[in-house]
Formats: C-alpha cells, structure tokens, sequence
C-alpha cells in the first residue's frame, strides 16, 4: 500500500488530496462545508487514514463540491491498494451512535456497486444537504470499485445517523484492507485478480 497524491481541477472544483491508507488518522480538511468536514475528520480518524484535502470550489456549489470529494477520495483509494495483495477483501460492522445504529459491508471487489438504505427526515443539517449523503457514497464506491452496503438499523437524529454511517464506513474499509497474514502474497479472489 502507498500514499497517494491527487489533483482535480474542474470549472467548478479545484482540489488536492494526499491519502495514507496505513496512517494515524491525522487530517487536515478544508471543504468549505463545516459539517462535511466533520464526517471526513470521523472518516480519516476511525479509518486510521491520514487525510489532507483542500478544496477550493468555483461555483460555490455543495453538490459539486461533495462529488468531487467523493471522487478524488474514491480514486486515491484504488490507487492506495496497489495490486490487493493479502489485503482480507471483505468486511462488515455495525455501528452505534446514540439511537442510531448503522450496519456497512464492504467488498473491495473490483466491482463498482452502491446501496444507501438510509432515510433522513430533515432535508438539511447544519450546512449539509442530506440528499448529497447516497451521492457521496455512491461516488465513491464507483470509483474505488468496490461494492458498498449502507443500511440504517435505527435513529431518529438526522446528524447521528449521518455520523454513525462515516464512521461505519470508515471503520469497514480499515477492516477490508488489513492484510491476512495466512495469505500475504494472494490476491482475494479464486480469480486471481480483483
């Protein structure tokens, strides 16, 4: 596994990205979307991935912005994994924040797939537009390549259940790409390639 340094300039977003996959969970994010900062801090954190992102938006526009993460952030991760090698492929947690409970799978499977069963009453916390959370992780998964499954188990609170879900994610991406010790050498799959 490797750092990965990234640039996308766009006419509507200019960002760069570095990424560590095998970090301390250091960050230093600067979106211009104070809560989307917070869940990418809970993301590098619980990830144990080090995260410095800035981003500097043209059109001032959060869906922009937020895809764009999504895709740079998608991108370094593929790019992180090299050739896959005695990464353990597959994991699933369930998360507990307060009263919500969110369950994440993931498969780094080569195949791009996204499913968000999350529902949010509230069209807006803090300076987030929920309808942007399944873009997020939609954007991601298909440029990361991996299958995704986001399913909200519990909650009421619009801000925990959006929390709890970056926090399972990242806590199911950290688990997928340990390394097996028993198989170091192999790629996960009958395949041979992922």
């Amino acid at each position: 596994m490797q750092t990965v340094i990234k640039q996308r300039n766009t006419k509507e977003t200019e960002i760069s990205l570095t990424f560590n996959p095998r970090g301390e969970g250091n960050y230093k994010i600067s979106t211009g979307i104070k809560f989307f900062d917070h869940m990418l801090e809970q993301f590098a954190y619980h990830g144990g991935f080090d995260i410095e992102l800035i981003v500097n938006s043209k059109d001032k526009d959060n869906h922009h912005i937020v895809e764009d993460v999504a895709i740079i952030l998608g991108s370094a991760f593929l790019e992180s994994l090299e050739d896959k090698k005695g990464i353990k492929r597959y994991s699933g947690v369930i998360i507990p924040m307060d009263e919500a409970l969110i369950l994440c799978a993931v498969d780094i499977s080569g195949r791009a797939y996204s499913k968000c069963d999350i529902s949010l009453k509230d069209e807006k916390t803090s300076d987030f537009e929920t309808v942007l959370l399944p873009h997020f992780y939609n954007s991601f998964a298909q440029n990361s390549h991996i299958t995704l499954h986001l399913k909200q188990l519990d909650g009421i609170d619009t801000h925990h259940i959006i929390e709890c879900s970056f926090k399972g994610f990242a806590r199911a991406l950290k688990a997928a790409i340990e390394i097996d010790e028993k198989r170091t050498n192999e790629v996960p799959s009958t395949k041979g390639v992922l």
